[in-house]
């Protein structure tokens, strides 16, 4: 069998390429094997940071016996969920629909067709031999059955996909509604919404800021002040080199699921920012300046971009890197101050009398705990560490780029490293992805793109992230690139009734053409293009992308007042359109440093953009024609186009604002 794994631009299908399963990568290619040789396709779903992928590939597909019976009796294909979201929906839709639940690794078993006639996550081994065998006997002796099977699921996965949902304007009303489900949610002792496993709930977070500056409700800012601080002081969160894991395993945020990934530190980057632009939460900018820091130092990679995650394992262990007994930090420290303030016992939070490091109590010499911190962080770096997941992902990248992007914007202190990591980024971006027309590629790894083409959150991401850098600089390249990426966007992804699907209409063609409105850990496509037009409207001065975006949030405007948690970002989206838009223009020739430009982030309404620069600056349709007053800074703020008188002073700038 030949090496078809090696060379990858995903890590994950690398870690495989050495298995004694005959892997094929996602292609034609396979399923002609399959058909050739008349066997069913086994599908093996996962990425690279996911724990139980590592355990099955340990058990099961590294082991030679196993190997055996999986080549004699099916084609194999192995899939990086995330250089193939498209792939990934369609036999997720297929497994939740026949088990009742999904996960990684996700296991499917499907006609040389495509067709899934049997799904599930992760199997041991003994049992997974059982099933590749009962499999085997289902397909020679009961084809026809099976053949039904498959069928039935791709047409159920169609429907699924089928846009059908009556379109209704996204209003006041529904946004109430939607914050009133996260309100029945919301867990009052811990934080977040529902029980174990306990996700981070950015996505929600960042609507009720929105809502809550809207509408001033109390409880929408209270459940995020509350949720951002138990994150922030249990397990889930780095206490020593910041950055969050994905999720944590029980109710109370104390034991993560321990890999980092970009997008979710992205997005509660821009929760923690904005969560301390609104209150002042000493905290939360602790929180938002760690979590910069981390991306840019821990994921950024030298070809510019940010890796996709750090790994749940180190050495075949979860959390090798991570925990502590008591023992081990009297040895560094020499007391028990640090079990105290990190809340580390005998009995452990973790396995085998180890824990997981929470600040169990604040420190009240700061000075002091700073050492203690970067002792640890010290002991820590001489352990083995994690892998990364070093490709660069464009829609993930563009999370990170916008919440950079506000975070520099806001922060009360200059934050240059943080700034440059943005830009390279953001150059990676344009150049190695972003290709002629405004089309996208999905991934790329060491500096070369992959083959894989963009879909819609990527379009949506990356041109919002394109929105926030021509607000940040002030230059006209990053809106022109905006602009081609949403024409794209709208040529090619279009429903015909306001929607969007996932994937462009040249697409590769599945059983299925996914189109989830439905967050999930990263904004749902149709929520991110939303929010990608809305911003480029309000900047640019053309209500007809802002049209689009109405018209694709009118399709889901039913599902956001009913499920505020699986609908945060186009919620979030619905409180930037019914704020105004605003457009906030600072005619200045200093705006880095000009105390208008300053005030108008920290007091922006939801979803406003921002622009400073000299009057007319090339590119920079909100500066056109903005001259400074007396020749002092004069800011111009206008809401759905239409614009007050100019003003030169703070305390003038806010009561506009108000």
């Amino acid at each position: 069998m030949g090496n078809r794994l090696a060379g990858s631009a995903s890590p994950y299908l690398e870690q495989h390429a050495d298995n004694p399963v005959d892997w094929w990568p996602w292609s034609a290619d396979a399923f002609a094997e399959a058909r050739r040789r008349d066997v069913p396709v086994l599908i093996s779903i996962g990425y690279a940071a996911c724990h139980w992928c590592h355990v099955m590939a340990h058990e099961s597909f590294e082991d030679e016996a196993v190997a055996r019976i999986v080549n004699e009796l099916t084609v194999p294909v192995k899939v990086d969920r995330e250089e193939r979201p498209d792939v990934d929906a369609v036999y997720m839709t297929a497994t939740q629909a026949m088990t009742g639940h999904g996960g990684w690794p996700m296991t499917v078993f499907a006609t040389p067709d495509g067709k899934p006639f049997f799904c599930g996550t992760y199997f041991p081994p003994q049992q997974f031999v059982q099933l590749v065998r009962a499999v085997d006997e289902a397909w020679t002796g009961q084809r026809a059955a099976v053949e039904q099977q498959g069928g039935a699921v791709a047409e159920a996965i169609a429907r699924a996909s089928a846009h059908g949902l009556p379109a209704e304007p996204l209003t006041s009303a529904a946004l109430n509604a939607a914050a009133g489900s996260l309100k029945a949610d919301f867990d009052p002792v811990n934080g977040g919404f529902g029980g174990a496993p306990k996700f981070p709930p950015h996505l929600a977070l960042l609507f009720l800021l929105r809502h809550h500056q809207r509408t001033k409700d109390p409880q929408s800012l209270e459940m995020v002040r509350q949720t951002c601080e138990r994150m922030a002081r249990g397990g889930m969160y780095d206490q020593l080199a910041g950055g969050f894991a994905r999720y944590s395993v029980d109710a109370t945020w104390t034991v993560p699921h321990f890999e980092k990934m970009l997008y979710d530190n992205a997005l509660l980057l821009r929760v923690y920012t904005h969560l301390w632009r609104l209150t002042g939460d000493p905290l939360a900018l602790r929180i938002a300046d760690e979590t910069a820091a981390f991306i840019a130092r821990d994921l950024g990679t030298a070809d510019g971009g940010f890796a996709s995650a750090l790994d749940a394992d180190t050495d075949g262990r979860e959390g090798l890197t991570y925990v502590w007994t008591p023992r081990q930090l009297r040895e560094i420290t020499g007391d028990d101050h640090a079990t105290e303030i990190f809340g580390v016992t005998d009995d452990g939070t973790f396995e085998h009398g180890t824990s997981v490091l929470q600040l169990a109590t604040d420190p009240e010499d700061r000075e002091r705990w700073l050492g203690v911190r970067e002792r640890l962080l010290e002991a820590r770096a001489a352990r083995p560490q994690p892998a990364r997941d070093d490709k660069v992902v464009a829609a993930w990248n563009g999370l990170a780029i916008t919440a950079l992007a506000e975070y520099v914007s806001i922060s009360p202190e200059p934050r240059p490293r943080v700034g440059l990591a943005m830009f390279a980024a953001a150059d990676a971006l344009v150049e190695r992805h972003l290709t002629e027309g405004g089309r996208l590629r999905r991934v790329s790894r060491d500096g070369r793109p992959g083959p894989h083409a963009g879909v819609l959150d990527d379009y949506g991401a990356v041109a919002e992230a394109l929105c926030a850098l021509h607000q940040v600089s002030g230059e006209g390249r990053w809106l022109a690139s905006a602009k081609s990426v949403l024409d794209a966007a709208i040529a090619h992804f279009g429903t015909g009734d306001g929607g969007f699907y996932d994937t462009a209409d040249d697409a590769e063609h599945l059983i299925a053409r996914p189109a989830d409105p439905t967050d999930n850990a990263t904004p749902s496509g149709l929520s991110s293009v939303a929010a990608a037009l809305v911003t480029y409207s309000a900047l640019a001065g053309e209500p007809a992308y802002r049209e689009v975006a109405e018209r694709a949030l009118a399709t889901v405007a039913g599902l956001a007042g009913k499920h505020g948690r699986f609908m945060g970002y186009a919620c979030a989206v619905g409180e930037a359109l019914l704020s105004g838009p605003f457009g906030i223009a600072v005619a200045t020739a200093e705006p880095q440093a000009d105390p208008l430009v300053r005030a108008a982030w920290r007091l922006a309404p939801p979803g406003a953009v921002v622009v400073a620069g000299p009057p007319d600056a090339a590119g920079v349709p909100l500066l056109s024609k903005r001259s400074l007053r007396d020749g002092v800074s004069t800011a111009y703020v206008c809401r759905d186009f239409v614009c007050d008188a100019p003003v030169t002073t703070v305390e003038a700038l806010a009561a506009a604002l108000s």
